[in-house]
């Protein structure tokens, strides 16, 4: 897939749409030019006020994910992980990989299945040798900036109350078993060539979603005596470090961040917070943010959940206003959920049929991307890491907008309009002017170099 186009001059911003037939075309660039008079309704971006740095894009390269990714013919394979992954692709670089099965996998399992064993002689990681390393070690090629977090769906049955994958809760008589099988992992992926930069303690705590999935329950106190007592301490020992990240569940559970975070072993333990979108608002984690200004917030699921959506291939304005709304509310990242499923969802142990970033379909073989693929393609085509978001305010009724700087001092600009074709006046820094044409039902992405 093309990338976003770089600005080339010191008086222009240079523009790529998506809209109607349009995948990241390229407007026609407009003059920045000094302002006068009045400039209410615009948006105006000040770049002396910043916030969060940008960690990165991508999506989960589940079990079910690397098994369609790995059955394509050789060649297809070849270039489809190159589109996503390479800077002249897509250029994902921050993805969610899992400790054992999720429930997009072709079956379940734990790497310690055979129990109790709090040891964990039995430890192997001989399932994810056949096809899930090799595509993390072609896209780690791709994309030698590749960022990893990686969770876990459910530690071994014989770990938690009911003995089984599915459903339950963890047992704290096996927590220090569970933090060495952390470290296992670790070790285990280490040793292909895999760094993993971070780890949560649990896909979505709070459910054990009624035994249906690989899933478990952690009370609160459970989860903080995990991290401060077992798997804090056993991460520090490694040469280098994951960082922890703590909840990996929905906006509507801050109050138990806020909670946990008042543990000062807690708060020095762990790097920051995951959030998923699936209930709650994003301004949680801004609530979050406020209380605790050195705590990072990312967020970390969040797919289709319809696959009967007329709009599942065009509904890029849906997916980027929802974007714009989490990177708004300090999230570091925005990493949607499978990179890929084929058309009925699967592979999938689950009960829930999502769609992924992208369709591979089972019988023609066409790789068909999403809506949120084009919107995700918006933002990892152009914010690098370590980019900084700065502030951007005003602006037409209906238009959502984000802005950032990146390292190399060029400036975004994120739009997203689901309504009529406007004009939007854009003010940078309070010094020169620009009208952007945003198209009916599109995003756009506008770039300028340099402080204005």
């Amino acid at each position: 897939m093309q990338c976003a186009a770089t600005p080339d001059s010191q008086g222009g911003i240079r523009s790529l749409v998506t809209h109607d037939d349009r995948r990241l075309a390229v407007l026609e660039e407009v003059e920045l030019r000094t302002h006068g008079g009045d400039v209410s309704g615009a948006i105006t971006i000040d770049s002396r006020k910043t916030y969060q740095s940008i960690l990165g894009f991508g999506a989960a390269l589940t079990d079910a994910a690397c098994f369609l990714i790995d059955k394509l013919e050789a060649e297809k394979k070849k270039e489809f992980l190159a589109s996503v992954f390479s800077r002249s692709g897509l250029g994902l670089n921050c993805c969610r990989i899992c400790i054992g099965s999720s429930d997009y996998a072709t079956k379940a399992y734990s790497y310690a299945d055979r129990g109790p064993d709090p040891e964990l002689k039995c430890f192997t990681i001989k399932h994810d040798r056949a096809y899930i390393a090799p595509i993390l070690c072609e896209a780690r090629k791709l994309n030698p900036e590749l960022f990893l977090v990686a969770s876990p769906w459910s530690p071994p049955g014989w770990m938690k109350a009911g003995g089984a994958l599915f459903g339950g809760s963890m047992r704290r008589k096996y927590l220090a078993a569970y933090a060495e099988y952390f470290d296992k992992f670790l070790d285990a992926y280490a040793d292909m060539g895999i760094d993993v930069g971070a780890v949560s303690v649990q896909n979505e705590v709070d459910t054990d979603q009624e035994g249906r999935m690989p899933a478990c329950i952690w009370t609160q106190g459970s989860e903080t005596l995990f991290v401060t007592q077992h798997l804090g301490p056993k991460m520090a020992k490694r040469q280098t470090p994951p960082k922890i990240w703590i909840l990996d569940h929905n906006f509507d559970l801050w109050g138990r961040v806020l909670s946990q975070f008042s543990d000062p072993a807690m708060r020095r333990m762990v790097d920051g917070v995951a959030w998923h979108a699936y209930a709650g608002q994003p301004s949680a984690m801004s609530v979050v943010q406020r209380a605790y200004p050195e705590k990072h917030m990312y967020w970390t699921e969040g797919g289709p959940e319809d696959l009967t959506d007329p709009a599942l291939t065009t509904n890029w304005v849906f997916w980027g206003s929802r974007f714009i709304a989490i990177l708004k509310n300090w999230a570091r990242c925005i990493i949607t959920w499978n990179l890929a499923l084929d058309e009925k969802g699967f592979p999938n142990i689950g009960p829930f049929a999502c769609a992924g970033l992208v369709t591979l379909n089972s019988v023609t073989h066409e790789i068909i991307p999403s809506g949120q693929y084009w919107a995700l393609a918006h933002f990892a085509t152009a914010v690098d890491r370590d980019a900084v978001r700065i502030q951007s305010r005003g602006g037409p009724k209906g238009v959502a907008h984000v802005a950032f700087r990146n390292p190399d001092g060029t400036n975004v600009l994120i739009l997203t309009n689901p309504g009529r074709e406007r004009v939007a006046p854009v003010v940078v820094d309070a010094g020169k002017i620009a009208e952007i044409r945003i198209p009916k039902d599109s995003m756009v992405t506008a770039q300028w170099r340099g402080a204005m």
